[in-house]
């Protein structure tokens, strides 16, 4: 039974620990960034969070790169794993574990559960014989097979016969049919959770574990036998319980009831069936959510570094800006639905939204406080017009919004203000007012598009969070203190008397340039 006060309070999102067989490309960047949406977007409501995020490095992939790259398979997976935590760190998401597979933590506690889910008779020796793919490192049943391929890789699959050490996953079916039934949340979006239905209609196989030493040396070596090292997924998915202090931490008794998991469709099957039968099977509740996004295609098609079609968030940040480029992921792709990355279509929305809606709006505004007030605030009420009640309805809305990790709609919804707040410069004509000489009225309005400009940089912490500092600079404002998100979109904070300074553009245009 979970707790209710505990989901109140704590929130806890993990993406993928991403594979070290390739560098960071937009997939792994798009699901960091709504990782960190969520984490900012929480934190600012005033919930303790915590964001778990990493690398996964072994298994049967992993040695065949580095065999490939000609170099020590420890040094490989070091060098990329660098490489992926130094670029989180340069674009600024703020977890607060990168974890690796290979951390000793990690290896003690994957053995510990090993070790419990043995002694309690759930793993067992035996042979097996199946499709295997190497690229997701699992084996595949004839009906999830493509003409006798990979559906993800569409490369063929190797039949592979060997003894091996088995988790009884088949014993938890039933259970996880009822449990996936009678928690529609539990997977998300619903075609995802159909799709899962629609697996477990046939019977499930046990879940091999294990690999022989002799062939696969990189990994963690079972407790129980030496000869063999743990199956990477049986390795990997565990990571979820290390990273916030399994068995007898304080954060886990804190995080663990109000877990999200958020990854993309790939991994459906090891998240949604591997997962929840082994949490059952260690005697732990399952976890409260998994979320699953859809791919970033180019040209209609899916990214690979063999079509030369991957596209690198460091290229992007260096080209057009981070803030923009992660705008540009959130607001294009409505969650759970595949999207095409396109740089045009990138630079139209810096130029359209960023540029010319939020950072015309903010020049405009500051622009005019300093020409007609010395850049001084005067809290001149009761001019706003339906702004206060556009801003409040955003405010009641991004919560639910943020629940259902719709963030495409989140953005939309804030740009409502910004268009509101656009409309209501022209409607209003402030340099109308200041020709006229009503110096009170033009008080009162500059007062409320300043007002509006200080809750979008609200709204826009989670989302655009450079850009949310760059904006609350300019109005002589930090986002600190004990306020949380409810007390910081009320209306009418900003003080009298206090400055302002219009300074450089948020967002100068750009233009495309194919190289």
């Amino acid at each position: 039974m979970r707790n209710k006060a505990t989901e109140e309070n704590f929130f806890y999102i993990t993406t993928p620990i991403y594979y070290v067989n390739a560098e960071p490309h937009i997939g792994h960047t798009y699901t960091t960034v709504l990782a960190d949406t969520l984490a900012r977007f929480w934190r600012v409501y005033g919930k303790e969070v915590y964001f778990l995020t990493g690398t996964d490095e072994h298994g049967d992939k992993i040695m065949q790169v580095a065999r490939d790259a000609g170099v020590e398979v420890a040094e490989y997976v070091d060098r990329i794993s660098g490489i992926f935590k130094t670029t989180f760190e340069e674009l600024g998401f703020t977890y607060d574990r990168f974890i690796r597979t290979t951390d000793k933590d990690h290896e003690e506690v994957v053995k510990g559960i090993l070790k419990k889910v043995y002694d309690a008779g759930d793993i067992y020796f035996g042979e097996y014989g199946g499709y295997y793919c190497v690229g997701c490192e699992r084996f595949y049943t004839e009906k999830e097979m493509v003409d006798g391929r990979c559906p993800d890789h569409q490369t063929p699959l190797e039949y592979i016969a060997e003894k091996n050490y088995f988790f009884k996953m088949s014993k938890y079916q039933d259970w996880l049919v009822n449990h996936i039934k009678e928690n529609p949340s539990f997977i998300e979006p619903e075609r995802h959770r159909n799709k899962v239905l629609s697996f477990l209609d046939d019977p499930l196989a046990d879940l091999c574990i294990s690999r022989p030493k002799d062939r696969l040396p990189w990994g963690i070596p079972l407790p129980f036998d030496d000869n063999y090292v743990t199956y990477v997924w049986f390795d990997a998915l565990i990571n979820y319980l290390t990273g916030i202090g399994y068995p007898d931490g304080a954060n886990f008794a804190k995080y663990w009831p109000v877990v999200h998991h958020l990854t993309a469709k790939d991994i459906l099957i090891p998240h949604a069936i591997y997962w929840p039968t082994m949490l059952k099977a260690m005697g732990l509740d399952p976890y409260k959510t998994l979320k699953i996004h859809g791919y970033w295609q180019v040209d209609e098609t899916k990214m690979s570094k063999s079509l030369g079609n991957v596209v690198r968030p460091l290229d992007m940040k260096l080209k057009y800006g981070f803030e923009q480029f992660r705008y540009f992921l959130l607001r294009e792709m409505s969650f759970g639905l595949d999207s095409s990355f396109s740089e045009e279509l990138l630079v139209e929305r810096i130029n359209s939204d960023l540029a010319n809606d939020l950072g015309n709006l903010v020049s405009r505004v500051l622009g005019m406080t300093e020409r007609y007030q010395d850049g001084v605030v005067k809290k001149v009420e009761g001019h706003e017009g339906k702004l206060a009640d556009v801003a409040e309805g955003i405010a009641d809305e991004l919560p639910g919004l943020m629940q259902g990790f719709r963030f495409r709609k989140a953005i939309l919804k804030i740009w409502e203000l910004v268009t509101a707040a656009n409309a209501y410069v022209e409607s209003v004509a402030p340099w109308t007012l200041n020709k006229e000489g009503k110096h009170e009225e033009l008080a009162g309005v500059l007062y409320a598009l300043l007002e509006v400009i200080r809750i979008l940089a609200v709204f826009l912490t989670p989302f655009m969070p450079e850009t949310s500092v760059k904006i609350l600079t300019k109005l002589g404002l930090e986002l600190t203190g004990d306020k949380v998100f409810e007390e910081l979109v009320m209306w009418g904070q900003l003080q009298d008397g206090s400055k302002v300074q219009k300074g450089e553009a948020l967002f100068p245009r750009v233009e495309y340039s194919p190289e």
